[in-house]
């Protein structure tokens, strides 16, 4: 056990140090005397301007929904696989080959984003992880759940840095801890959603496969959303 958090250790400080050489805080904040009511302050003042921003208020309401999608079938993923009775180690293998998926096609979406708009690509990871659902719905044997794995691997890291990258691009760049303090917000706190949405509709039905069918709806909504986040101008964040 203990090696396990030696190599997360040392995981992390290699991923750290190009950033750590690269990059300069560029938008900050000085100290104050009062550094608690003045981040309450701050904070407060963009929740109001959230009102007026419309372009990142839609986000967040679509990030909210979509992201919840997400991390519902991350984490619940084995538990369903083992509803349907397939092996316990064939799912852990096949949500590892996921993380082996998940970081090379995350790389290869960053790279597309240079010629390809940040918005369409947000959109073709929601739609994408809408018709994971469905075929999860059908998902029967072991295979097919390799299927859906290595499926949620070429999008579970595109979704979640194309987010970051959309949303940055969208918000006040001097205030963009503020913001992406609310956004933080949203995706940790929608994480309850999905799956009372599964378990509601697993006990009313009595079938796991309907239940995570469910969080199509999800996908829907935050599609939804994150269309009229697209078409909404860019200058209403002035406002």
């Amino acid at each position: 056990m203990a090696i396990d958090f030696v190599i997360t250790a040392v995981w992390w400080i290699a991923m750290a140090i190009p950033l750590v050489r690269s990059y300069k805080q560029v938008h900050y904040v000085e100290k104050t005397d009062k550094p608690v009511m003045f981040s309450l302050k701050r904070l407060g003042g963009v929740f109001k301007e959230l009102g007026h921003n419309k372009k990142a208020l839609f986000f967040l309401i679509a990030f909210f929904f979509y992201i919840d999608g997400v991390y519902t079938i991350i984490d619940m993923a084995t538990t369903y696989g083992e509803s349907l009775g397939l092996s316990s180690i064939g799912l852990v293998l096949a949500l590892l080959v996921t993380q082996f998926v998940a970081f090379p096609a995350a790389l290869f979406f960053g790279r597309l984003s240079r010629k390809v708009e940040a918005g369409k690509l947000l959109m073709v990871c929601i739609v994408a992880y809408f018709f994971i659902v469905v075929y999860a719905i059908f998902l029967r044997q072991l295979y097919q759940f390799w299927i859906l794995a290595v499926a949620v691997g070429l999008f579970q890291g595109a979704i979640q840095s194309l987010s970051r990258s959309y949303f940055a691009k969208i918000i006040p760049p001097e205030k963009s801890g503020e913001y992406f303090g609310i956004y933080d917000i949203c995706g940790k706190g929608a994480s309850f959603i999905g799956t009372t949405l599964v378990a509601v509709i697993t006990q009313l039905t009595d079938n796991s496969s309907i239940g995570v069918g469910g969080l199509a709806v999800m996908f829907v909504i935050g599609g939804i959303f994150f269309v009229i986040t697209d078409r909404t101008p860019a200058t209403e964040q002035k406002q």
